[in-house]
């Protein structure tokens, strides 16, 4: 019996993250310029960027707020984005005072303010912690927009713009997710590097 090589894996593998990224471009790129563009509002009249997500969603998340605080490819101001993932003080006193559930929530409670955004990564749409956060959002009057996989789910019904990567393997919905990451950074930083 001829086994597959890994090659012929890696091959395999790139080609259907190639293939999964095609998908998303034909299918989401007006709810990624839509995402984009609450953002840059939001940032342009003195607003901030929370981000929550799990597991890799959190580390995405933590990811695409030091894109904004620092840089991505153009030298501009430093822009207001949080990743509520971070402070593990905050995330085990919530947990365990309050349950998983509202690590994030809480921490939006605390630091949201109207006119903010906040930015909740799910593959499956249905964390139960990102969906709480994104109804304290909602009820605080923040925008939300969701980063989901192809079934935005109990997430999806919580936001304002959903960006549903049409993949149901949560490998593929990640891979894609941290390039509409770098596409929202571009945009942001486009907009809001004209305006200097």
């Amino acid at each position: 019996m001829n086994e597959e090589s890994a090659a012929a894996r890696c091959t395999r593998s790139l080609e259907e993250t190639a293939e999964a990224h095609r998908r998303a471009g034909a299918l989401i790129a007006e709810a990624i310029g839509t995402a984009a563009s609450r953002m840059q509002d939001a940032l342009r009249s003195g607003h901030k960027i929370l981000v929550c997500g799990n597991g890799g969603s959190a580390a995405e998340s933590q990811h695409f707020a030091a894109e904004l605080t620092g840089r991505f490819r153009r030298e501009r101001r430093a822009l207001a984005a949080v990743a509520l993932s971070v402070d593990t003080s905050a995330l085990t006193a919530i947990a365990n005072d309050y349950g998983f559930d509202r690590v994030f929530a809480r921490q939006v409670e605390a630091l949201g303010e109207q006119g903010d955004v906040l930015l909740a990564l799910s593959t499956s749409g249905q964390s139960p912690n990102v969906v709480l956060a994104a109804q304290t959002a909602r009820r605080l009057g923040l925008a939300v927009v969701a980063l989901t996989g192809q079934s935005a789910g109990a997430l999806g019904q919580q936001a304002d713009v959903v960006v549903a990567v049409p993949e149901s393997n949560t490998a593929r919905i990640q891979e894609v997710q941290l390039s509409i990451l770098h596409l929202l950074c571009e945009e942001i930083e486009r907009a809001l590097a004209a305006d200097a």
